[in-house]
């Protein structure tokens, strides 16, 4: 796996773990879904829940990924 042939071109994984706002819903969600179900209402949808997790699993590796080849060249990456 390597980087591509292409002068100039090079894939570089995106790191959602390094943002912000990454950092902030990883921290609080479970938090927050808590406190949701704990308020009068019934909690958070389903599909908040679901957007949620999904996001923290966006761009993680560990969380799914294809290998992608050049066909020319046969270099390959894996992308989250």
């Amino acid at each position: 796996m390597g980087a591509s042939s292409t002068p100039g071109r090079v894939y570089a994984r995106r790191e959602p773990e390094k943002d912000v706002l990454y950092r902030v819903v990883a921290a609080n969600v479970e938090t927050f879904a808590a406190a949701a179900h704990n308020a009068e209402a019934a909690g958070l949808p389903r599909h908040v829940k679901r957007e949620l997790y999904g996001y923290l699993g966006c761009g993680i590796l560990a969380h799914g990924a294809a290998r992608v080849a050049c066909p020319s060249c046969k270099d390959s990456i894996l992308v989250a």
